[in-house]
């Protein structure tokens, strides 16, 4: 009897065994994910020495996903950010409106220099327009995915130090705008809502921690076209973070744009100064 028992048992356990999932494999994905929230309120009432009411909000979500092995590194970005501001009765007015994605796969060599292909995407997800209030007018200067900047490359990257990293290669540009001018030749009698240019691509990417708390990134992208060399298209993003406390953060901000295709032959520059909220969801 008891050895009928003790087989039973040894039964029993070896169907357990074989009923119970294998441990899973740790991801190989690291992932981070932050969002941001400020908000800006003034109120006035029976105030004597004047002023307006103002109400300015924006939301904002980075996020990475890295693969990293021996061999290769496959990392993706992604980036939104949407703002409104209202000032007196003038109705909420857009301040801020991104959507940028990028992907690199790097094949790692061995040395400073490997070879890369990537993939990024630029667009905006509202309504944009050019404000006069002399005249109580607004003409709208872009929408919803319009225009929308497509770049893949293929080149080689350099990383120096672990705080810097830059890559040059050949391109291909796409811009794509269905009811906008940006897409558009201006040689040409036609209005193109679609414009492909091959050219040659740098972009460098600079994370430094200033302080414990304190961070400064810039990425800085240029792109020129083979038809036209000389005339780049710049793009600039920078900015310095700094924590307050756990959920507390001031950020500056500084982009700078430089594209003729996008009305104007200046460099147009942005600049935002915020203290808000901070939560790293990964």
């Amino acid at each position: 009897m008891k050895q009928i028992l003790l087989a039973l048992l040894f039964a029993a356990s070896a169907l357990t065994a074989q009923s119970e999932p294998p441990s899973p494999l740790p991801s190989e994905w690291k992932h981070t994910l932050v969002t941001g929230l400020t908000v800006t309120q003034v109120s006035y009432t029976d105030w004597s020495q004047g002023g307006e009411n103002a109400l300015a909000y924006t939301l904002s979500v980075d996020g990475k996903s890295v693969m990293d092995r021996t061999t290769t590194n496959w990392s993706n970005s992604y980036k939104f950010a949407y703002g409104q501001t209202r000032l007196g009765s003038k109705g909420l007015r857009k301040t801020d409106d991104k959507i940028e994605l990028e992907s690199v796969l790097t094949y790692k060599l061995g040395t400073a220099v490997n070879p890369y292909a990537s993939v990024t995407f630029k667009s905006q997800f509202d309504d944009g327009f050019k404000y006069d209030d002399a005249t109580s007018t607004k003409v709208k200067t872009s929408s919803a995915l319009d225009p929308m900047y497509l770049t893949q490359a293929v080149g080689v990257g350099y990383q120096p130090i672990a705080q810097v990293k830059t890559r040059l290669g050949a391109a291909v540009r796409e811009v794509l705008s269905d009811a906008f001018s940006y897409a558009d030749d201006a040689a040409t009698a036609a209005v193109e809502q679609s414009r492909v240019e091959g050219g040659l691509e740098s972009v460098t990417d600079i994370e430094v921690k200033i302080e414990e708390n304190t961070m400064f990134t810039s990425k800085l992208e240029m792109f020129a076209p083979f038809n036209n060399i000389d005339v780049l298209v710049v793009r600039s993003d920078n900015t310095i973070s700094s924590k307050v406390s756990k959920y507390i953060v001031v950020v500056f901000n500084v982009q700078l744009i430089n594209d003729r295709n996008m009305g104007t032959a200046r460099t147009q520059i942005k600049e935002g100064l915020a203290l808000g909220l901070s939560y790293t969801f990964l």
